[in-house]
């Protein structure tokens, strides 16, 4: 990411104003695909954790307080 803001640094600095808004498109992408990953992230274990219950027939309250 470091690459992509001196890139984009240098194409403002430069007036090449078509090459920093790409730049930009291209960081809202990768935020955007950090974000999914993160919910992915999240989903999975909620997944593990509600199988986990459901074999086990028991829930803690901790475990209801945090859903």
């Amino acid at each position: 990411m470091t690459q992509e803001l001196i890139d984009l640094r240098n194409s403002i600095l430069e007036q090449r104003y078509t090459d920093a808004l790409a730049i930009v498109d291209e960081l809202e992408g990768m935020s955007k695909k950090a974000i999914l990953r993160q919910i992915k992230s999240f989903l999975k274990v909620l997944l593990i954790h509600l199988i986990k219950n459901q074999i086990e027939k028991r829930l803690t309250n901790s475990w209801v307080a945090s859903i």
